[in-house]
Parts: structure tokens; sequence; C-alpha cells
């Protein structure tokens, strides 16, 4: 089997590495991918919102199977334009996407499915928005939301009804996320821990993966900005089975069925956002691709060949079943560039790789925002490397990534040191 990775971050790294291990995939291509990947894997440059410019690869390259990496392509309708062809391709259609494309779709779709999440109200515009905050209908802190992409950033947690006002003003009125602020959701605040689920979809059927506990703020303790995630850890002590079943009853098979019913089958991975509450797990987003950088700590524990399910689940063909895992835990820790998330100062020497290559046999750095400079990698977007470690327990695997990331420099390079602690309390 060809394969063609369609992105060009940590997530689109660690979907070659897996693929790649598959006794069935004879060639693997990504596109555009990075300096770090173009190490490691045959890549291609291409703009990967150019559903065309894919396509036209795709067919130059013999390609069976294009796996869908990051958000953009999605919304541009690739997976549309692929069928139109009878080309196989992994990710759900232009109108499945609107799950995670637009929120205020995603918040209304759910309160016709019946999907548990919060309480919300749709504002297209900055005085309807700031009204319902002051009206304290939906608690005393609220959740502000630009219902469009805003590259894993345009969710503000408000601490009081002032930083809500101030978020609205933000997106509506000063544009800080383009027309993906023209429409903003507002949400109940709601309280507990966050885990991510994820299955492999297509229609009714699926296949649950290991589930994952991401981190969105910049800073320990869970402080700052979010961010696209500063780290994850798998698979997450929340999850018992009994959880799990509530999860697949209550959420997973109604959103699958609902999107049967409003004639948009979904089809790809599906990344389900919860909170865990004391009324039971809720819906805080839907992603339709596999998060970053849960996808780097999931992968690796996927104990059987990825790309059949992939290519079944493309076909039509995928039933819902259990699949081989490993529970060895694995940490990811997010090396990010200095300013991030903010304006990004870049263009820094990364060094110590080769150290953590050599010394560090339980763990795996998957490259985001590099770029080549010369005979070496420098800092080339916000977040730069993921740094996995795995061991036996989770001490031993947050002990081996951060020994490993201990090794790896370049200047005002940030990262969280906590990633990992959930898990041992």
């Amino acid at each position: 089997m060809n394969i063609l990775v369609v992105g060009s971050g940590a997530r689109e790294h660690a979907l070659c590495w897996r693929l790649s291990q598959d006794p069935g995939v004879a060639h693997l291509v990504c596109a555009p991918g990075n300096a770090g990947l173009a190490t490691l894997f045959d890549t291609t440059a291409v703009d990967p919102a150019d559903p065309d410019a894919i396509l036209a690869l795709a067919a130059r390259e013999n390609i069976d199977l294009t796996v869908v990496g990051p958000e953009a392509p999605l919304e541009r309708g690739v997976v549309d334009l692929f069928a139109s062809r009878e080309r196989l391709i992994f990710g759900p259609t232009r109108r499945a996407a609107q799950l995670e494309t637009s929120k205020a779709f995603a918040k209304s779709f759910m309160e016709r499915h019946g999907v548990p999440t919060a309480r919300s109200r749709i504002c297209s515009s900055a005085e309807a928005a700031i009204d319902a905050i002051r009206s304290g209908s939906l608690g005393p802190t609220v959740v502000v939301k630009a219902d469009g992409l805003a590259a894993g950033k345009g969710v503000v947690v408000a601490e009081d009804a002032l930083e809500a006002e101030t978020a609205v003003r933000a997106m509506m009125l000063d544009r800080a996320f383009g027309d993906a602020g023209r429409t903003v959701v507002l949400e109940e605040r709601l309280q507990g821990p966050e885990l991510s689920f994820f299955v492999i979809a297509s229609g009714a059927e699926f296949v649950p993966l290991v589930a994952a506990q991401d981190h969105k703020r910049i800073f320990d303790d869970d402080r700052g900005p979010n961010t696209g995630g500063m780290g994850a850890f798998a698979p997450t002590p929340l999850l018992d089975e009994a959880l799990r079943e509530v999860i697949l009853r209550t959420i997973v098979r109604p959103v699958l069925n609902g999107m049967i019913a409003e004639g948009a089958p979904y089809s790809g991975f599906l990344y389900c956002g919860l909170m865990l509450t004391s009324a039971g797990p809720k819906v805080i987003e839907f992603n339709v691709r596999f998060g970053d950088p849960e996808a780097q700590v999931v992968l690796p524990l996927i104990a059987e060949p990825l790309a059949p399910l992939l290519q079944a689940a493309a076909a039509g063909t995928l039933r819902t079943r259990e699949i081989a895992v490993s529970d060895d835990p694995h940490v990811g820790v997010v090396l990010a560039a200095q300013g991030y998330p903010g304006d990004v100062r870049a263009g820094q020497a990364i060094e110590g790789l080769e150290r953590v290559a050599a010394e560090c046999p339980d763990v795996r750095v998957f490259h985001a925002g590099v770029k080549r400079q010369g005979s070496g990698l420098v800092a080339g977007g916000g977040r730069v490397l993921t740094v996995v470690g795995h061991g036996p327990t989770f001490h031993a695997a947050i002990d081996r990534v951060y020994d490993a990331v201990s090794r790896v420099r370049f200047e005002g390079m940030q990262f969280r040191r906590d990633i990992g602690r959930k898990a041992l309390q």
C-alpha cells in the first residue's frame, strides 16, 4: 500500500512513524512535512489547504490511501473532491467536518441529538454576547469560543464577566481570529477533570482507541492562555470500563447516528474532548482529526497494524470491534518557541537531538515547527518538538521524558514541567 499523509506537524510525524511500521505499507509520503520529517521520510512541498494540489500529488505518486492530519484541508472539502474522483481518503466530508469547523453547528447538533454538553448561547453580535454575559443566565463565569477554526487558540475560559466581555470584543470587534470570530459561542463553565476520547469511525461503525489527557494552558498547573496543547499522556487513569461504556452510549453512538440522520455520515478520526462532571461526561469540543499532542502518545499504544483500519474506514468496510493496545504509559512534552502562543520568535538553533537519540532508548522525538538552516535544524514555529517517553509506570515515563528534555535546548525554549503529574494523582 502507498500512503500519503497530509500535514506538517508532530501529529503527522507520529502518523508517518506509526504507519511506516505496518508490514503492508510499501511507500509513504508526507506533504508538505517539515525539515525534521524530511530526514526520515519522503516529503513533497504542497499546500495542505489546496485540495486540487493534494489530489494531483496522490495521482502522481500512485497513492492507495490518503490520510489527512490537520483540519484545514477537511474544511476546504478535500474528502469530497477525492470521493468525486473515486480515490480513497481517510477523513470526514466538509459537511461532517462542521463538528469542528463550526462550534455553533456542533452545539446545535448536540442539542438536536441529546448529546450531553454545557448550556450555551450562540451570538452573532458583540452586543448580544455581552448582554448574555451580563444577564448571568449561564452562570457567574463563562467560556467564550470563536465559532470557526482558530488553531486551537479561539477559546477563553474567563475568570469573571469582565474577562469574558474583553474576549468577546477581541474576537468580534478586533477580529483577533479573523472570520472565525464573527460568531461566538458562550458556554457555562463546567467543572471536573478533562479527557480526550478517540475513535476511528465510519458511518455507524467505530473502533475505540486509547483515551488521553491533554494540557492546553501554557504554564504549569494549568495557568496562562490556551495553546494548541503543551503535552499529553496516555492511557488516562480516569477511564474505567464503566465510564467508557457511558461515553460510547451517550456520546459516540448518538453523534455517529445523528450525522447519518442528517445526511452527513462521519468517517475519520473523531476526537471527543470531554469534561467529567458530577452529572457525567459532557462534550467540551469535537475535533474531526487526531488531536495534537495526543496523537504522539496514543499512536504508539496501538498494538496492531493501523493502515488496514484507516483503509477500512475510508472504504466503508470498518466494523465495530476492539483492537489490541499496549498499556505502557506514554508521556509527551511539547517544546515551544519563545513567545508562544503569541508572537513567536523563531530561527534559534536546536541542539541535543543527537544526544537524545543515542542516550535515551525509551524516548521518541516528533518534529513540528522546525526548519533547515545550513546543516542543522532551527525553531521555525510555535510548537517546535514533542518529546515522548514511555515506561512500565507513569513515574518511569515522566522521569525518562524529562531526562530527554534536559538534553535539548534552543534559545527561548519553553515547556511545562508538570506533564503527567495528573496521572499520579
